[in-house]
């Protein structure tokens, strides 16, 4: 393979930052002639970015427990931004509820809270919210989708916010163990769930929807698992093989929170006199690799920039070259980047390319300085789901977030609430 630099230079030759835009143009164009939507965490417009939310979990009726929204546009014009709220089934898609059931207040609010950035290279302009507020709150349970859009036009969103509004009524127990229906200490976590019901007489299995993600992701959450033991007021997952997950490996990480000072995994940082770059070690795959304990925290990324006040309005945007070398392309499927960076989506954003003079898949990522988790995920021809083995290799002893959901919806019922997480 050849030197850094010389992957530097073609690079940056190649003009990525009009090439992403692109890719994101057509994203956009693919959601919006989708059929039945399915909502994510995400942003609709490349001038959007660094959207986060503080946590995807709140209790219903408790004040104290907001949500924190926050976005960049990369501007100093101030734009009109206002909100509404969906409500959504427990596989993310809308219900037939209308506002005025599960909303308090007004049906739509708008953005008021908002700073201009800094001292960077990059002008954007902070814009801000928390909910439940004095304007707008929840009276029902379940999942829930925050329309942003722009002067007034709800129908073309600017961008998305998904979180749960739980009621906490049941007891759920989880145990995760290695020895799976597949094979003992090997490539696999299996998880055994127990959801105690103290308060139901009549205990109909149908009238429940179990859903189980892993680091947060969408793409191999498993939906609606068949319990395997249905007693008078008790449900138990027991091994199930719906409930087998991929161990994956530690998460790799990156901080780019400086500009004089290399952070870890950085290799080398550029300044075009347009955009700054920093360039990441080399890659390897670690497929077959033995496992090595690593601390993580399985995906996340925190906006930090060192020597400033406000991380908020002062940190600065980068982008950031990964390189993976590989001999040859995989021609059975695509690889991508997977993290909270990018709302753990496969888009064209973190997809990676193939450089053939290079020998290396590479990929070019317009972000926020701070701390960045990823994985390599390949997804094979034909599927939706990611696989780890490919790149990064799979292993039992990975630690792993696991997040539990239990809804119910009676016989006759419009929309799922949500009364457990664990």
């Amino acid at each position: 393979m050849k030197g850094v630099s010389e992957i530097i230079q073609h690079i940056c030759d190649k003009n990525r930052h009009k090439y992403i835009l692109l890719c994101i143009g057509l994203l956009n164009f693919f959601w919006a002639v989708s059929a039945e939507e399915i909502y994510y965490t995400r942003s609709f417009m490349e001038n959007i970015r660094t959207l986060q939310i503080s946590k995807d979990v709140i209790n219903l009726g408790d004040e104290s427990d907001v949500v924190d929204i926050s976005f960049d546009e990369l501007s100093h014009t101030v734009h009109t931004y206002s909100y509404t709220i969906y409500h959504l089934n427990a596989d993310w898609t809308r219900d037939n509820l209308s506002s005025s059931e599960y909303l308090k207040g007004f049906t739509r609010t708008d953005v008021t809270n908002y700073d201009h950035s800094f001292n960077t290279q990059q002008l954007y302009t902070h814009y801000y919210f928390t909910f439940p507020n004095e304007d707008i709150s929840p009276t029902l349970t379940g999942n829930y989708a925050i329309i942003i859009f722009e002067d007034g036009k709800e129908e073309e969103p600017v961008a998305t916010v998904c979180f749960s509004v739980v009621n906490q009524s049941v007891s759920i127990n989880g145990t995760i163990r290695s020895n799976t229906n597949i094979e003992f200490n090997g490539r696999y976590q299996q998880l055994d769930i127990d959801v105690s019901l103290p308060n139901v007489s009549r205990l109909s299995p149908n009238e429940y929807t179990l859903v189980v993600e892993q680091n947060g992701r969408r793409d191999n959450m498993v939906y609606k698992p068949s319990p395997t033991y249905i007693e008078s007021n008790r449900l138990r997952w027991q091994d199930s093989r719906q409930l087998i997950f991929e161990g994956g490996h530690e998460y790799q990480f990156f901080d780019n929170s400086s500009f004089y000072l290399m952070g870890h995994n950085v290799d080398y940082m550029h300044y075009d006199k347009t955009f700054h770059h920093v360039f990441l070690y080399p890659s390897v795959m670690r497929a077959g690799d033995p496992y090595i304990t690593e601390r993580d925290a399985n995906g996340s990324y925190v906006v930090n920039a060192q020597k400033v006040s406000d991380d908020a309005t002062e940190a600065d945007y980068m982008y950031v070259h990964f390189i993976l070398p590989c001999p040859t392309p995989f021609f059975d499927g695509s690889i991508y980047l997977l993290g909270q960076a990018w709302h753990n989506m496969f888009t064209p954003e973190n997809k990676m390319y193939y450089d053939s003079e290079h020998k290396a898949y590479i990929a070019s990522c317009y972000l926020k300085q701070g701390g960045c988790e990823w994985l390599y995920a390949f997804i094979p021809k034909g599927s939706n789901a990611a696989t780890l083995q490919r790149i990064e290799g799979n292993h039992w002893e990975t630690e792993n977030t696991y997040r539990i959901y239990l809804y119910y919806r009676p016989f006759g019922g419009r929309y799922d609430e949500l009364i457990g997480v664990k």
